[in-house]
């Protein structure tokens, strides 16, 4: 989202041609075979000319274990690194703050061309509460959960509280925004579980109760 707001400020000021971000993680940089790497990441780079190039868990280039496709990682980020001063692409690097320090410290040249750092704190039991309530606002038509709504129950400070109680610190750090989704999926598979087939209330048909809320979070703690 940032890579995208930040692609279009800088088309609005001149910097970039376009406001296109071309969003890419290491299974779209990485070939099958020795010498199918480059020609695929220079494919890509061409591809993402003009905006912003978005390299997604990044840190996946530089693998912790030693497997036998790990320079295949290294040679596509220094094909990334070999089209940094040309200007025709800007790249962003997104990733956990420790495992990206492999990325910073593997290539000599990332810090030379990699000069903007930026942190983001993981997301309150407050702010993911708000997250799902905006979800809940604004689905879209091919989403699963489109005509469905939350109980008046569903507060954001109740939804907080249960996010607080219900999940793990570890949890949280793990899975941060990407909580909601799967809880809010969880939560309305509940709601056509606990559902008699004889009901004619269509109201609680697509009515999300906090019960299903917790219980959708618990599966996702088990």
């Amino acid at each position: 989202m940032v890579a995208r707001v930040l692609g279009k400020l800088l088309h609005m000021v001149g910097i970039l041609p376009t406001d296109k971000v071309t969003e890419l993680q290491r299974t779209d940089l990485i070939g099958e075979f020795v010498g199918h790497t480059g020609p695929k990441t220079r494919k890509r780079l061409q591809e993402a000319e003009g905006g912003i190039l978005f390299i997604d868990e990044a840190y996946r280039l530089v693998p912790t274990n030693k497997s036998g496709d790990q320079d295949y990682g290294l040679e596509a980020l220094e094909e990334i690194m070999s089209v940094m001063d040309n200007g025709k692409v800007t790249v962003v690097f997104a990733g956990y703050c420790e495992p990206m320090k492999r990325v910073i410290t593997s290539n000599e040249g990332f810090c030379r061309r990699v000069t903007k750092f930026f942190y983001f704190n993981d997301f309150t039991p407050d702010e993911l509460a708000q997250i799902l309530h905006l979800k809940m606002k604004s689905q879209s038509p091919n989403s699963s959960l489109y005509g469905f709504k939350l109980h008046r129950s569903c507060t954001i400070e109740a939804v907080a509280n249960l996010i607080e109680r219900g999940a793990s610190d570890k949890l949280r750090k793990e899975m941060n925004g990407g909580l909601i989704d799967p809880m809010l999926n969880n939560a309305r598979e509940n709601l056509d579980l606990r559902l008699d087939f004889d009901c004619s209330d269509a109201d609680c048909l697509v009515t999300i109760t906090m019960m299903d809320l917790e219980e959708g979070l618990r599966i996702l703690s088990r």
